[in-house]
């Protein structure tokens, strides 16, 4: 396995299985949400850790085969992905963008639908404000899917995708 991919596992088969994603070219964090209803909980989560010594297209590419292998092993429904947002670093916001592109590559290979949330939806969504700190994102996401402890802020960023993606469903309904 190329990376470091750590999180928890459950599985299950019933309810809907959404796979929210935040991208980055070092970090990307992944949370598996299963929906029953108005029920949301964890069926994995994590973060995918990318060498900052590799090379930019080692990264992409290993970002884009874990990723593959996520999807192949939850087969979400749905996968949500946070957006690109302007940086004031253009490098940093191009960098971003390329993982972003890794990823809907990957899963674009297997047919599963994307939706993409700009940051300040994701966060209103979740705090009821769009410009949330990462602190509040992670005890917004703790209380909202009754975790015993606080998950780190990659994957409690891939949890607010998630949960933003579950509820826009919801509303369109």
């Amino acid at each position: 396995m190329t990376g470091l991919a750590t999180g928890t596992n459950t599985t299950t088969t019933v309810g809907r299985r959404i796979l929210g994603i935040d991208p980055g070219s070092n970090k990307t964090g992944y949370a598996a949400l299963l929906q029953v209803g108005r029920q949301l909980s964890v069926l994995e989560s994590g973060t995918i850790c990318l060498s900052s010594r590799w090379t930019l297209s080692r990264r992409l590419g290993a970002l884009a085969e874990q990723i593959d292998e996520l999807v192949a092993r939850i087969a979400p429904q749905e996968v949500a992905v946070e957006d690109v947002f302007s940086s004031k670093n253009a490098r940093s916001a191009l960098a971003l963008g390329q993982a972003r592109g890794a990823i809907l590559a990957a899963v674009g290979r297997r047919a599963v639908p994307v939706e993409a949330y700009p940051p300040a939806t994701i966060k209103k969504a979740i705090t009821g404000h769009g410009a949330a700190d990462k602190v509040q994102i992670q005890r917004m996401v703790s209380a909202m899917l009754a975790l015993t402890q606080a998950p780190q802020a990659d994957e409690a960023d891939a949890m607010a995708v998630a949960i933003c993606h579950a509820l826009a469903r919801r509303a369109a309904r």
